[in-house]
């Protein structure tokens, strides 16, 4: 059976996650030690005890969730005596879940992965004044007609902002970004035309969406002297939804992708075309897992997040 493991972002943290992982497996808490030391920061205490507010930190959200699917990889490796390599064809991530793939496979050190998530969750959060751009989700309407609707507002005489497609998740998950006043205006209009449920997300800035351009400089300078190698299975790219294994390309990937689509819902295709038959997201949550069917009916989807999971997967090799 080929296999593909993916790795998840931002809207997975919880209060407490990691810490059954690091009780259970050595390896883990080494991962979480490892993290700590990187940022000069007790970010364990947070992931396992909160608040769930600094948690939701852009800044701390990133390398918590990073560090939990690393661990989840690390363990599995450990426990099964094998490589992430041996096991599976591809690795992808949504967003900041891509470093986390990197690193899973030896693309990228650990602590350089901490080191330049905190960094990208800093330079995310300043990169637009607080109130001043917004995410929104449209379920129900597929892709297509959405970058119609984007098209339609963007043209309008009083048009104001810019309003982007930051992610198209899934069949009928689709993410905008971009100013407060341009999404609304695209929330409505997809009202008008019988969307299922379209909603502002609570989110502290507008990802992926060209209003991240500060970010992307900052990413850029961040990533010009860190280590990037071949990963040991080829990356699936958020913004090429296609491999990639080259190091500068992967470099210069995760730069456009600050600003970019995430094209998760093309990836999952992408992978089926290279009969790819089960996606296991490693770490927490099981958001991923959970688009899968919808993506790709062949496909399967699970998650593997603590013992009992990977108890599980390590019998069913």
């Amino acid at each position: 059976m080929k296999r593909a493991f993916v790795f998840p972002g931002q809207g997975s943290q919880t209060v407490g996650m990691g810490k059954e992982l690091a009780e259970a497996f050595p390896v883990a808490a080494q991962v979480f030690e490892e993290v700590d030391d990187a940022l000069g920061q007790k970010l364990t205490s947070l992931m396992y005890e909160g608040p769930i507010e600094d948690l939701t930190l852009t800044e701390n959200t990133q390398p918590a969730l990073m560090a939990v699917s690393v661990a989840v990889a690390r363990v599995l490796e450990s426990e099964g005596n094998f490589k992430l390599s041996d096991a599976s064809s591809f690795v992808a991530g949504h967003s900041l879940g891509e470093y986390s793939a990197l690193t899973a496979v030896g693309s990228l050190e650990l602590a350089d992965t901490a080191r330049l998530l905190k960094a990208r969750g800093l330079a995310m959060q300043k990169a637009v004044p607080v109130g001043f751009g917004a995410m929104a989700a449209l379920l129900g309407m597929d892709i297509e007609p959405v970058e119609e609707l984007v098209a339609e507002a963007a043209a309008a005489a009083d048009a104001d902002g810019i309003c982007v497609v930051a992610n198209d998740n899934a069949v009928g998950q689709v993410v905008l970004s971009g100013h407060k006043q341009a999404v609304e205006r695209v929330i409505e209009l997809a009202k008008e035309k019988g969307v299922r449920k379209a909603m502002l997300l609570p989110v502290s800035a507008p990802f992926h969406c060209p209003l991240m351009q500060p970010a992307a400089d900052e990413m850029a300078a961040k990533l010009t002297d860190v280590k990037i190698v071949p990963p040991s299975v080829p990356l699936v790219s958020n913004i090429t939804a296609d491999e990639v294994s080259d190091p500068e390309t992967i470099r210069s990937l995760l730069i456009e992708q600050v600003t970019g689509r995430v094209r998760w819902r093309e990836s999952v295709l992408f992978m089926g075309t290279q009969d790819i038959e089960s996606l296991f997201e490693l770490g927490t949550g099981k958001i991923l897992s959970g688009m899968v069917r919808r993506i790709n009916k062949e496909m399967k989807g699970s998650a593997i997040q603590g013992p009992a999971d990977i108890e599980a997967f390590l019998k069913s090799l």
